[in-house]
Formats: structure tokens, sequence, C-alpha cells
């Protein structure tokens, strides 16, 4: 079983990184800029070989991975034929097009898993309703467990996330809720009430709500490939969504910074995953994939998004930014990173109680 898990998290890994160092490598073979090294891992080679001009490598520490562009860095001695092929010197939307490919090519990545999931099929949960709260609206209007709820309005419904969209902007006005008891249609009027709940982020906000919640039994949904594609789309678009805005509730202190997780946290999310059955495990890596190209995107000098923050300066103003400048600028970037990766680690190291530690020991040592 260690074998599997082991291997769940390096495939988790080198999936999310090869997406993103492929989109920097099509991008760049495309604008015409030379590709000296693709690489997935850092530190010391393991294996390699070199294919034309470039070098493939697959290297020691697997917590990330680099595209090496030719003239990438600012005073690299290069010949007159290769100044035509330097990164540094193409057009500024060339650079950022090379620059912003890998987290698009991440949010591609996420895209087709979900567009591939949505086809083969899914689990949702159905409209039966599970449960009933004490004197809430459902059970005052004569609601009872087992109902199947198939119109909210004269609109059919068969998923329960249907059901919780229609109550939920119904703003307090009587809805016509017909159900199926015992196989037999019965129409059941019933007004929402506004109720104080908890979001995700653990926030105190008022939603209309009537008092019911599903049954655990599901089925399988499964759409063409038009419909699975847009769907695919509209999850990657609200998880993306979802992440700025838990970026953002984290420096307004709603949002703990110790739900930020590491390596160590990842790993053991994706072996829980892959315990549950592939489909999870997929998901879970959607999920990351979706994560890494939004961080990678905020506007930190040495990630995407400062190369990409100076490179749109450059593109607004005409004018390149001072060398010195950006390279202070990412030697305190490169410290913050550091700072952050240390941060997080510790944090997996807190979560990990003393029995875990001591079971994983046990599984290597037999």
């Amino acid at each position: 079983m260690i074998g599997i898990s082991i291997i769940s998290v390096v495939v988790l890994l080198g999936v999310l990184i090869f997406a993103h160092e492929l989109g920097h490598f099509l991008m760049a073979k495309w604008a015409g800029v030379g590709v000296m090294k693709f690489s997935l891992g850092f530190g010391p080679r393991i294996v390699g070989r070199k294919i034309g001009e470039t070098e493939y490598l697959l290297s020691l520490i697997p917590l990330g991975g680099y595209v090496k562009l030719l003239g990438e860095a600012p005073g690299e001695e290069l010949s007159p034929e290769d100044e035509k092929r330097a990164f540094l010197k193409q057009p500024v939307l060339k650079r950022i097009g090379i620059v912003a490919a890998g987290p698009v090519f991440n949010l591609l990545l996420a895209v087709a898993i979900f567009t591939v999931l949505n086809m083969v099929g899914l689990p949702v949960l159905t409209s039966e309703i599970g449960a009933l709260q004490p004197a809430s609206a459902a059970m005052e209007s004569g609601m009872k467990e087992g109902d199947m709820i198939i119109s909210l309005d004269g609109k059919s419904v068969s998923k329960w996330d249907e059901i919780s969209e229609i109550i939920g902007r119904s703003e307090g006005k009587r809805l016509r809720v017909t159900v199926s008891r015992d196989g037999r249609p019965m129409e059941i009027p019933v007004i929402a009430r506004l109720m104080k709940t908890k979001n995700i982020f653990g926030e105190e906000v008022e939603t209309y709500k009537i008092g019911i919640s599903p049954s655990p039994r599901t089925v399988i949904e499964r759409h063409n490939p038009l419909s699975a594609l847009g769907k695919g789309l509209r999850q990657t678009w609200m998880i993306g969504k979802l992440t700025l805005i838990s970026i953002g509730k984290m420096f307004q202190g709603v949002v703990s910074p110790k739900s930020i997780g590491g390596p160590i946290l990842i790993a053991q999310i994706a072996i829980a995953q892959v315990k549950e059955g592939i489909i999870p495990f997929i998901v879970f890596m959607a999920l990351l994939s979706i994560n890494l190209a939004i961080l990678n995107l905020l506007p930190i000098p040495v990630l995407d998004g400062g190369h990409l923050f100076f490179f749109m300066i450059e593109w607004v103003t005409g004018r390149e930014v001072n060398v010195r400048w950006r390279e202070m600028a990412q030697q305190i970037g490169f410290a913050l990173l550091i700072l952050l990766m240390i941060f997080v680690f510790m944090l997996d190291i807190d979560r990990m109680n003393i029995k875990v530690i001591s079971d994983f020991i046990q599984k290597i040592t037999g």
C-alpha cells in the first residue's frame, strides 16, 4: 500500500508540473524562442537526454520544474544569430504569452479533466428529502422524509443543487413544491424563511431555506461532449473564483493562514483520495491544478505573476523596468517564498500528530 501511496503523489505532482512547464515550452517554441532545458523537478539530474537544442531532464526534487529559455537572463552573452531567438529580445507581448502559458495550461488541464469526468459520469444527489428540521417551513407545510421533489414553481428538478438554488433565490415568496409520494404527485405550497447559517469560510450569512436536507441517494449524471465541456469550463471558473475569494478572505483575517497546506498535506490528501478511488483522486488533481495556476499568477517576484507584472508595466509604459530594480524585487520575492515554504512546512508538521508519524514509520519499516 505504501508503494501505491508514493506512486500516487509522484503522479499527481508530475502531471501538474508537466502541464505547467509544457505550456511555457510550447508557447516559446511557437514564438521562435530557443528552449535550452525542460526539467521535471529541481536540483541534481537523475536522467536526461538532449534532443535538438533542448535537454530534457528528470531531476531529484519533485516539487516543481523549469524551462530554461535562451537569453532569459539579463546580460547573457549571445551570438548575433541567437539574439533573434533570445527571450528578452522578443516583443513584450510574446514574452507575456510565454510566461502566462504555464498557468493557462494548468487551467486547461482542469477543464480537460472535468470534461472527461462529466462525460464518463459523476454521482449527484437526487431530489429526495432525507430529513426535515423540526418546526421548519417544510415540516409545517406537510412534507415528509422520502418525498421526491419533482418540480418547484413549475420548473422540473431532479438534482439537489437545483432545489437549493431555486429556494435560495425565492426571496420569501410562496413556492409551489410538487413532490412524488408513494408514486403519486402532490403539490405543497411553502414559504422559505430567511435563516442564519455559516458559509464555507465560517462567516455568518443569511439565506432562504425551508428546512430540508437531502438523502444520501445518488445517481450517475452523464453529459454529451459539448455539454460536458461547457460544464467543465463552469466548474473550473467557479473553483478559480472560490480560490481567489479565499485568498482575499485570508488577507481580511476571515480565513486563518493555518488553513494553508504544503507538500505534506497535499500528499496526505492525495493518498486519502486514491483510497477512495480513481475519480476522487483525479478530481483532486483538477482542484490542485487550478490552485497552482492562480497562485502562480499572483504578482510575486520569481513566480510567473511577478514576471507578468513587470512585462505589463513595460507594455503600458513602453519602457523596460530597470534591471537593478527587477533583480532586487526577485531577491526579495525569493526570500519571501522561502519563508512561506518554511511556514507551510511547519504547519504541515504541526498537523501530523505523533500517531500519524509513528504509523508512517511502521509502514516503512514493516
